[in-house]
């Protein structure tokens, strides 16, 4: 008769139950990392991504942001700066110190990957976790089990979605995707025709970004900006899926991604969005991602539109809505 012995010995193989389940995902990492084509070992992802979310970082500052040894650290570095990601300088407050910082490679692939990569195992993830129910023995039953039927690897490369930046060839999908959804619900009104025929003028060459996502075999079906003001707030706008593609969590893997260059560019303090009652599931996904309703955004931004009642203000994710 054959088992699972750490499944069935409960608490006591906890450990090792635990550095199973680990070691499967890291495998799986490392076939999605050699697929990317990118030059990152899933082992050195934890520091890169240190560095992109903190700025150049001390050993003994990078070692606790991680959660690794020190020599396991210093090992992980030496690689990446052989592999040109990481360059390492003296401290301007202490020369005795090193600042260990990403290198112009180092930041292109991270922003490859936060197109490419990151956003697609982020999803796999998320819906791998998402719904466990019970104590953590029973949760863990359950990611095993939905393992067995599919992997972490088939789920990253079943989703083929992926983050666009922006090029004026692009432009004419940055109308077309957002004056469906506005023109099904509203009337396209005369602020949208000008930021929506001027992505460039009005978005781009002001310091804001347009993103668009892709999905495969339709190509792309969504798009999103995030645009500057006069007032030096950022406004999170012209957020658009097109119907053919709705139902599939692309508008929140695109908020996210959104979410995600705000954050790398220090918009997130004044991030705001504004929007409509009747866009229920928008605003929910809003809520969800860390959106709390402002009565001073609504004073300020609120007669942009004439469809406008409802306006929100970035605060992150767990704040009261």
């Amino acid at each position: 008769m054959s088992g699972d012995v750490l499944a069935d010995i409960g608490h006591l193989g906890l450990g090792s139950r635990v550095k199973r389940l680990a070691e499967r995902l890291l495998s799986d990492a490392a076939v999605i990392h050699a697929e990317s084509g990118e030059p990152l070992q899933p082992g050195q992802f934890p520091v890169i991504a240190a560095l992109d979310r903190y700025g150049p970082l001390t050993v003994n500052a990078a070692v606790a942001a991680v959660g690794i040894s020190q020599p396991a650290m210093t090992r992980a570095i030496s690689d990446l700066v052989a592999s040109g990601l990481v360059v390492v300088t003296p401290s301007r407050d202490d020369k005795r110190q090193k600042l260990i910082s990403l290198s112009e490679a180092g930041q292109a692939l991270v922003a490859r990957m936060k197109r490419a990569m990151w956003p697609r195992v982020d999803a796999a993830a998320r819906d791998l976790f998402t719904g466990l129910s019970g104590d953590f023995l029973a949760q863990l039953s359950q990611v095993e089990a939905r393992l067995s039927e599919q992997s972490l690897l088939a789920r990253v490369r079943a989703d083929a979605r992926e983050i666009v930046p922006y090029r004026d060839d692009l432009a004419p999908l940055f109308y077309t995707i957002n004056a469906e959804w506005i023109e099904d619900m509203f009337v396209l009104e005369d602020h949208d025709r000008h930021v929506l025929s001027n992505p460039r003028e009005t978005i781009i060459d002001r310091g804001g970004d347009v993103l668009f996502v892709a999905v495969g075999g339709l190509g792309i079906v969504g798009t999103c900006a995030l645009q500057p003001d006069d007032h030096g707030f950022i406004e999170l706008t012209k957020m658009g899926v097109l119907k053919v593609a709705r139902g599939a969590k692309v508008g929140e893997f695109l908020l996210r991604a959104a979410l995600e260059v705000a954050r790398a560019r220090g918009f997130l303090e004044k991030l705001y969005l504004v929007t409509n009652t009747a866009c229920a599931p928008a605003i929910h996904l809003y809520e969800k991602l860390g959106f709390v309703h402002d009565g001073e955004i609504m004073d300020l931004f609120g007669n942009r539109y004439a469809r406008c009642d409802v306006a929100m203000r970035y605060r992150g994710p767990g704040q009261a809505v």
